[in-house]
């Protein structure tokens, strides 16, 4: 088995790795380069490998980290079979027109043809067999199953058994984007024990993320600080998971009384439809948040929630006086209609802007992070007068501390050889790299885009 890295290779996003066993070639993602210019310029280079020659395309979860490029794929040639669990192809069928028409709108600007159209991205959906937890596919003599991962709804962690080249049966695991657990909404991180290699994410290989049961009590603070003030508070958001997530929190801050009932608006028509999508799948939830649905409880809805679909309605949020709280995306503030939102509020002294998500190297969303006093939104210039604040613990990805527990885990079935860090920036995957080297006394690396192993 030959494993080759042609993204998520010491940077966080573009996941996209193939096997090849010598009788099939499968991917493991195929996800767009996001954050800045040059990682975007990414996504249009020719594939290293000849897409019509891949038989099988394995999805960790519905980002377009790693699922924008499947429309491209299937335009370079890509024939063969995708899987993913349920929740993951209904995300993917929701979040890949979003993404084309931002792409449409970038290829406009930049004088160019978009990454893929319409029909590549409809033909490639077609393509996609869901599945559920547990399952497992066998071709050519590798058997692939899939875990849950407590990353979004539907993420998986994906188990893959072969022949190695000794002929003993071997696995390797491939981690997708490990959860933060315990998550208000999914179960628990699937950890395994029989691994012979690790491909493992390191997004937060470098820090640890402030304890989960205090996260409720900083965002009551900030919205409490922010409606003294009569302010706005902004909140950029992923539309999968972080938005649902706010929203269930929200939900009991206001029910119980914990902050005052402020209009509130979801202005997302992408974290909309997702968010139904998470209410058809609650045997996916935790026990506790699926009891509270099955009582009757709308854990997703409170007064003064206020869905804003159309563009005129997100042009009216500003005309609400008084203190108000609005969600919009994208959650790095690199495109949609965040960036609005953005260009009315930060040079307000009195509003907030509250970052619950990663910020990739090179996004206006890092810039507002590091401290920038000036910014471009959409051509124009923008003084930062407001707060900026962030909760690291609302992040969706698992710190320092449970990537190492992961990869311990893994190492006491005694069969632990090599661990592949990726899907991090390069500082951030070398520090959990030697990390893992200086506890487990494990081979670990962190691998360059192109770089192949025989396993």
């Amino acid at each position: 088995m030959k494993l080759s890295f042609y993204g998520g290779a010491k940077i966080v996003t573009g996941a996209n790795y193939l096997l090849d066993t010598g009788k099939s070639k499968m991917l493991i993602d195929c996800g767009l380069f996001q954050g800045s210019k040059f990682a975007e310029t990414l996504n249009y280079d020719p594939f290293p490998y000849k897409a019509e020659e891949i038989d099988f395309v394995f999805l960790t979860h519905g980002h377009a980290d790693h699922v924008g490029r499947l429309p491209r794929l299937y335009k370079s040639g890509f024939r063969g079979k995708i899987f993913a669990t349920k929740p993951t192809v209904d995300i993917v069928t929701k979040t890949l027109p979003d993404s084309l028409s931002l792409i449409k709108d970038e290829a406009k600007k930049d004088g160019h043809e978009p990454l893929f159209g319409a029909d590549d991205m409809h033909n490639a959906i077609s393509l996609i067999t869901g599945v559920d937890y547990g399952w497992s596919v066998s071709v050519d003599g590798v058997k692939v199953t899939f875990h849950d991962a407590g990353h979004i709804l539907g993420s998986a962690v994906l188990e893959i058994e072969f022949e190695n080249k000794n002929g003993e049966r071997s696995k390797i695991y491939f981690s997708g984007d490990i959860g933060n657990p315990p998550s208000p909404l999914l179960k628990l991180t699937y950890f395994p024990k029989d691994a012979d290699y690790l491909v493992i994410e390191s997004a937060y290989g470098s820090r640890i993320h402030e304890d989960k049961s205090i996260r409720k009590g900083l965002l009551e603070k900030i919205i409490e600080d922010t409606i003294a003030s009569k302010g706005t508070l902004v909140i950029p958001i992923f539309a999968i998971e972080r938005a649902q997530e706010l929203l269930y929190e929200l939900n009991e801050l206001i029910e119980q009384g914990h902050i005052p009932r402020v209009p509130v608006f979801l202005d997302s028509p992408l974290a909309i439809d997702l968010t139904q999508i998470y209410k058809r799948y609650v045997d996916y939830f935790n026990q506790e948040t699926a009891h509270l649905i099955e009582s009757g409880d709308d854990i997703f809805n409170f007064p003064g929630l206020t869905f804003t679909r159309s563009v005129e309605e997100s042009k009216k949020i500003k005309e609400a006086r008084g203190p108000k709280i609005i969600m919009a995306g994208s959650g790095m503030s690199n495109g949609g209609r965040i960036l609005y939102h953005e260009q009315e509020y930060l040079p307000d002294p009195n509003s907030t802007v509250l970052f619950v998500n990663y910020q990739v190297d090179g996004s206006l969303g890092k810039k507002l992070m590091d401290g920038s006093k000036d910014v471009t939104i959409l051509g124009k210039s923008v003084p930062v007068r407001c707060k900026i604040k962030a909760i690291g613990g609302y992040s969706g990805h698992a710190d320092q501390d449970t990537l190492l527990k992961w990869v311990r885990v893994a190492a006491e079935g005694g069969r632990l050889k090599k661990v592949f860090v990726v899907q991090g920036e390069e500082n951030s995957s070398t520090i959990l790299t030697q990390k893992i080297i200086d506890r487990q006394a494990i081979e670990a690396v962190v691998p360059s885009q192109g770089d192949s192993f025989e396993l």
